[in-house]
C-alpha cells in the first residue's frame, strides 16, 4: 500500500486518505468493481483519479454535467494528470487530438457525458481504445428509484459489457438503502464492495424557518446582512424558478448585498463568469436554480438558504451538502411554507406523457417498421417525434427505455444523417498520399459527396448501393483524414435505429402498460415531495433522521444543533391564498386555446392539455404553436394541479 500511499502525498499533496477513499482504491487494484456512497464534498472523484494512475489503460468516466467535467479536469490538470473530456464545446479538431492522446496512451482519464455512446464516431473510437475502468460519477441517476433518474443511465451495463471494461466505480452522495442495491445489482458488484461512509455532519446547522412569502426578501436580507456567521462569508440562495433568481439578487442587490444571480437560461460564457467569481469571493452570494452547485468545491461556503422548497430530501441533502466542506460552522436554513408546493409539483405532472402520445409513439413504430426497406427496422430522430407525439423529451427517453425493457424495441446503433465535408487540400492531392486501393475507395467517397462552394454534403444512400462497401469503413476513412489534418468533418442530425419486435408491439395491452408506468412514476414523485414536505415538520432531531434516511446507521439520535434540538418545531402552511380565475374567464380562454390549436393540431385536444395550458406547463405542442402568449395560459399556475383538474372537470370545459 506505499506505492498508493505515495502517489497520494506526491501527486495529489495530501497526507491521508480520507474515510473510504483508502478502501475504496485497494478493492478496485485488486479486479473488485466498487460503489462508493460518501457525502457531498467528501472526496469521491480521488478514488478514480488515483486509481487511474495505477490501472494500466484508460479510466472512462461518465458524469452528468459539463460543469462537473471542467472543475475534474482543471482539477486534474493542477496536479499534473493528463485527462480530457469529448463533448459540445470542442472546436476545430480538438476532438481528433483528444483522440490521439488517447490512443497513444498519453491521456489517462477520459470524460464523456452518457449521451456520447449514442455517437458513432465515439463508438467507433472507444472500440478501438483498451478501457481498465467504467466510472459513473452521480450513480444514483442509474436507479428508477432514485430522484435524478436518467434513462440513459440504464444502458451503462450494456455498454461496459460491449466494450469489454473490467472494472466499474460508482460514485454518489445520496442514495437510500433501496436505490443503494438497485444501483449495485446493476452492474453485479458484491455487496461486501459496497463502501459507505458516515452521511452525518456534524458541522452543518439545520434550521427550518416558518417565513411568509411576501416577507422572505426582507428576512434573507437582514439575516445575510445582521448575522456575523453570515455577512462576511460566502452563501447560496436556492429558488425553484429562473425568474426568482433574478428577482431576489436584484433585491439583494438594492440592499448593499453583493449578490448574484445563475440559472440554465444564462449563456454558457456568463455562468462561467459568474461561477469563477464566487469561487474567487469576487462575489458573496449566488442566486440560483439547482443548476448551480454541482462539481462546485468552495470549502468556505458558509450558508445555504432554500427560499423556496426543495425538490425532494434528495435535492436538499446534495444542496445543504455544498456548505462548510472545510469543517466549519456552516448554516443551512429553509424558509419554508407551502406556497411553492404546486411549482414543484406541477415539474412532475409536466413530464408525464399521455395516453394519447404513447399510443403515436406505438403507431408510428409500427408504421415505420412496416414500410421501412429493412426487416423491422425503426429509425427515429427525437425532437421530430417528441414534437410529433407531444411528449417532452426526457420522458420520451424514458419511454424508448422502457419500450427496450419490454422487448419492444432493441437498439442497433446510431448514425448521422448528415455528414458534411470541407477539403484542406485539393482531392487529387489527398488520393496522392494513398495506395492504389486506398485511393479507389476514397474516390468513391468524394463522387457520393455533392460540393457547394466550400462543404460537400456525403449521400450515404449513394454510396451504399454498392454492397461491398461497409458505413464503417467510410467513417473510419473519414476520421483518418481528418486526423491527418487533409479534410475537416461535421455530422449532424442524429438518427437512433432500433430494431423491432412485432410480435411485442401487436399488444393490445402495450400502451396502457406503458402509460401506467408513468402515472406510478408520477405517484412517487409526488409522494418523494410530501416526504419532504413531512421533514421539515419533524418533532424529532432533523440531523438523525437525514441520516436514517440515507441508511447511516450512525447518526447521533439528536445533534444538539438542528432547529428541533434548539426546540423550533415548524408546522408549514400556506401563506397566502391564490385567487382563482373565474369560470367564464377559464371557459372563454379554454375555447381561445382550442380556436387557436383548431388548425395547426389534427388531432382533438386533450383534457390534460388543457390543465397543462392553465398550469402554464410547457409541452412541445404550446412550444411549436406559440399557445404562450394566449390570454389564459399560466392564469391558474399558483394553483395545485391536482386542484386545476378538479375544477376544470366540474366546469366540463370538454363537453
Amino acid at each position: 500500500m506505499n506505492s498508493l500511499h505515495q502517489s497520494l502525498k506526491t501527486t495529489f499533496g495530501f497526507e491521508q486518505f480520507r474515510q473510504g477513499q483508502e478502501q475504496t482504491i485497494t478493492q478496485l487494484l485488486n479486479g473488485h468493481s466498487s460503489l462508493s456512497i460518501f457525502p457531498t464534498g467528501s472526496g469521491k472523484s480521488l478514488c478514480y483519479q488515483l486509481a487511474a494512475l495505477h490501472l494500466p489503460n484508460l479510466t472512462l468516466v461518465v458524469s452528468p454535467l459539463l460543469a462537473l467535467m471542467k472543475d475534474q479536469l482543471e482539477f486534474l490538470a493542477s496536479k499534473g494528470i493528463a485527462a480530457a473530456s469529448i463533448d459540445s464545446t470542442l472546436k476545430g479538431n480538438q476532438a481528433q487530438e483528444i483522440m490521439t492522446g488517447v490512443r497513444s496512451g498519453e491521456i489517462k482519464i477520459l470524460m464523456v457525458s452518457v449521451e456520447r455512446f449514442k455517437n458513432e464516431r465515439f463508438r467507433q473510437f472507444i472500440q478501438s481504445v483498451s478501457v481498465s475502468m467504467l466510472v459513473v460519477d452521480e450513480a444514483h441517476c442509474i436507479s428508477e428509484w432514485g430522484h435524478n433518474f436518467r434513462p440513459d443511465y440504464l444502458k451503462l451495463p450494456s455498454y461496459k459489457q460491449a466494450l469489454n471494461i473490467p472494472l466499474t466505480l460508482l460514485l454518489t452522495a445520496t442514495a437510500t438503502k433501496k436505490v443503494k442495491l438497485d444501483m449495485a445489482q446493476k452492474f453485479a458488484i458484491n455487496e461486501h464492495h459496497i463502501v459507505q461512509t458516515g452521511f452525518y455532519r456534524s458541522n452543518l446547522d439545520l434550521a427550518v424557518v416558518p417565513v411568509a412569502s411576501a416577507s422572505k426578501n426582507t428576512y434573507l436580507a437582514e439575516e445575510i446582512k445582521t448575522n456575523s456567521h453570515l455577512s462576511t462569508n460566502s452563501g447560496i440562495v436556492y429558488v425553484t424558478l429562473q425568474h426568482s433568481a433574478e428577482q431576489v439578487a436584484a433585491y439583494l442587490q438594492k440592499a448593499g448585498i453583493n449578490a448574484s444571480a445563475y440559472h440554465a437560461g444564462f449563456d454558457s460564457d456568463l455562468r462561467s463568469q459568474i461561477q469563477a467569481d464566487f469561487m474567487a469571493d469576487k462575489i458573496q452570494v449566488i442566486v440560483a436554480t439547482i443548476a448551480f452547485g454541482m462539481g462546485i468545491d468552495k470549502s468556505n461556503i458558509r450558508f445555504v438558504f432554500h427560499y423556496d422548497l426543495p425538490k425532494s430530501i434528495e435535492n436538499y441533502s446534495q444542496e445543504i451538502g455544498r456548505a462548510g466542506r472545510d469543517g466549519k460552522l456552516s448554516h443551512c436554513i429553509t424558509l419554508a411554507n407551502l406556497d411553492g408546493l404546486n411549482t414543484v409539483e406541477n415539474f412532475v405532472y409536466g413530464d408525464t406523457p399521455e395516453l394519447s402520445g404513447i399510443e403515436y409513439v406505438i403507431e408510428n413504430i409500427k408504421a415505420e417498421a412496416q414500410t421501412s426497406h429493412y426487416e423491422c427496422k425503426w429509425e427515429l430522430q427525437l425532437l421530430q417525434l417528441s414534437n410529433a407525439s407531444n411528449i417532452k423529451q426526457l420522458p420520451l427517453k424514458t419511454l424508448l427505455v422502457q419500450l427496450e425493457l419490454a422487448g419492444v424495441i432493441e437498439p442497433m446503433y446510431t448514425y448521422f444523417a448528415d455528414f458534411k465535408i470541407k477539403l484542406l487540400q485539393p482531392v487529387d492531392h489527398i488520393l496522392a498520399s494513398f495506395n492504389e486501393q486506398r485511393q479507389t475507395f476514397l474516390a468513391t467517397i468524394f463522387k457520393a459527396t455533392v460540393f457547394k462552394k466550400v462543404w460537400g454534403s456525403l449521400s450515404f444512400d449513394t454510396l451504399l448501393q454498392d454492397q461491398s462497401i461497409e458505413r464503417n469503413r467510410v467513417i473510419a476513412a473519414l476520421e483518418y483524414l481528418q486526423e491527418q489534418q487533409l479534410i475537416v468533418l461535421e455530422t449532424s442530425r442524429m438518427t437512433e435505429v432500433f430494431k423491432v419486435n412485432i410480435n411485442e408491439l401487436d399488444d393490445p395491452r402495450l400502451a396502457k402498460v406503458l402509460a401506467d408506468y408513468f402515472i406510478d412514476k408520477e405517484e412517487k414523485e409526488i409522494k418523494r415531495i410530501a416526504s419532504l414536505v413531512q421533514f421539515f415538520q419533524l418533532e424529532s432531531c432533523l440531523s438523525f433522521n437525514l441520516g436514517h434516511y440515507f441508511d447511516d446507521q450512525g447518526t447521533p439520535k439528536q445533534c444538539g444543533h438542528c432547529s428541533v434540538c434548539s426546540g423550533k418545531i415548524v408546522k408549514l402552511e400556506y401563506s397566502m391564498q391564490a385567487e382563482w380565475p373565474t369560470d367564464e374567464m377559464l371557459t372563454n380562454n379554454a375555447q381561445g386555446l382550442q380556436q387557436h390549436l383548431a388548425k395547426k393540431v389534427p388531432q382533438s385536444l386533450s383534457f390534460e392539455s388543457y390543465c397543462r395550458f392553465f398550469a402554464g406547463m410547457t409541452v412541445p405542442i404550446f412550444g411549436r404553436n406559440k399557445v404562450r402568449q394566449l390570454p389564459g395560459f399560466g392564469a391558474c399556475e399558483q394553483q395545485r394541479y391536482q386542484d386545476i383538474r378538479d375544477k376544470l372537470s366540474k366546469l366540463q370545459i370538454i363537453k
